[in-house]
C-alpha cells in the first residue's frame, strides 16, 4: 500500500489523458476548492458510485490520557467531515480484502 499525493495523481491523470499536467493541476485544485468551499458551508456532496462528502457534528466527550488513565480530558463537540463510500467503491474495496486474505 502506498500514499498517492496531490502531484502523483496529477501525473498519473496528465499522462492516461494526454493531457498537460498544468491543465490537469488547475482543474484539480479548482475541484478540491470547490470542495472544501461547499463543506465548509455546510452542503453535502454526493458523487454516485463513489460516495457522499458531509459535515457532521460530533458531541463533547471525555478521553483519557493513556500516560494518566485517573485524569479525564474533555474533547469539545465540534464539527467534522464524514465520508461514506459508494456501492462501487464499497463492493471494489470489499473484493480487495478478500483477496488479499486469500493470499495471507
Amino acid at each position: 500500500m502506498t500514499t498517492i499525493t496531490k502531484k502523483k495523481l496529477i501525473s498519473e491523470i496528465s499522462r492516461r489523458r494526454g493531457l498537460h499536467p498544468n491543465e490537469v493541476r488547475l482543474v484539480v485544485q479548482s475541484f478540491l476548492d470547490c470542495m472544501t468551499e461547499y463543506l465548509s458551508e455546510g452542503d453535502r456532496l454526493e458523487f454516485r458510485d463513489f460516495g457522499v462528502f458531509e459535515v457532521v457534528k460530533r458531541k463533547q466527550k471525555i478521553g483519557r490520557n493513556p500516560k494518566n488513565a485517573a485524569v479525564p480530558i474533555i474533547i469539545p463537540a465540534r464539527r467534522a467531515v464524514k465520508f461514506t463510500p459508494g456501492k462501487k467503491m464499497k463492493n471494489l474495496i470489499e473484493s480487495e480484502k478478500t483477496h488479499q486474505g486469500a493470499a495471507l
